[in-house]
């Protein structure tokens, strides 16, 4: 069994969403994506999807892009992204879930001796990647604005280091080797320490994979995967990485 990744699908659901404001490289992205996944996972491989799935609003309306994950080569294993609206209790969304395709929240899976734990996680004050995005709107895909979150952004952080703790603490020391999926990245470009990385250090993670960054100066980002803290950081954007699956195990 090999294990590639690949965030930030943004499947357009059931609101035809458009990636063109990301640019060129996005138009037909959806067909990219296929033709290389086809090209590079086999059916016994597992694909790692740490979130950003899809700009479906409800359970009904994302089942078209969900169906068209599972047709495609191999197991898949999914976290919440901060634009899956969809996504509402794990319940909920396991009850919809096509068979090759598993979901984690407060969780983990066993493949083997490999354990995948993760969640979304969220920005974390003194990030500075704030330069390197553009961020999409729910307004831009015709929903009313949300409140403005940054009063809750401790709230949000906390409750998803508890979510991180949750799922690391679910392995039970079951394998040889902890891959690690978040939506969000768990430093930014000065790779300081901090609470997230020291909580990956602690349950001994060997990989971990994140999304969310899209519109990239390649040119001003550190070459990934990086090494950090005796665990490999793997960016895995479909931007990023050109809409390839990219193997990390």
């Amino acid at each position: 069994m090999k294990i590639f990744a690949l965030g930030d699908l943004h499947l357009a659901g059931d609101v035809s969403k458009s990636m063109g404001i990301f640019g060129e490289n996005w138009k037909d992205h959806d067909k990219k994506i296929k033709k290389n996944w086809e090209r590079v996972v086999g059916d016994e491989d597992l694909v790692l999807i740490p979130g950003d799935i899809s700009w479906a609003i409800t359970l009904e309306g994302v089942k078209s892009d969900l169906e068209w994950i599972d047709a495609l080569p191999g197991k898949k294993v999914l976290i919440r992204g901060n634009h899956d609206y969809w996504w509402k209790s794990i319940s909920k969304v396991r009850s919809i879930l096509p068979p090759s395709v598993m979901a984690i929240q407060n969780d983990s899976l066993l493949f083997d001796d490999i354990a995948i734990a993760g969640t979304r996680l969220w920005d974390f004050y003194g990030s500075d990647f704030s330069d390197y995005i553009k961020w999409i709107s729910r307004e831009s895909i015709g929903l009313p604005p949300e409140k403005d979150l940054s009063a809750d952004s401790d709230k949000i952080y906390n409750r998803e280091i508890q979510k991180l703790n949750l799922s690391l603490e679910s392995v039970h020391g079951r394998a040889k080797k902890i891959i690690v999926m978040l939506h969000f990245p768990p430093f930014d470009f000065s790779f300081k320490d901090n609470e997230i990385t020291m909580t990956l250090q602690k349950f001994g993670i060997d990989i971990c994979v994140f999304g969310h960054l899209h519109s990239l100066k390649k040119e001003s980002m550190p070459k990934f995967p990086v090494k950090k803290w005796g665990i490999k950081f793997h960016l895995v954007s479909s931007d990023f990485v050109d809409f390839v699956p990219i193997r990390i195990l």
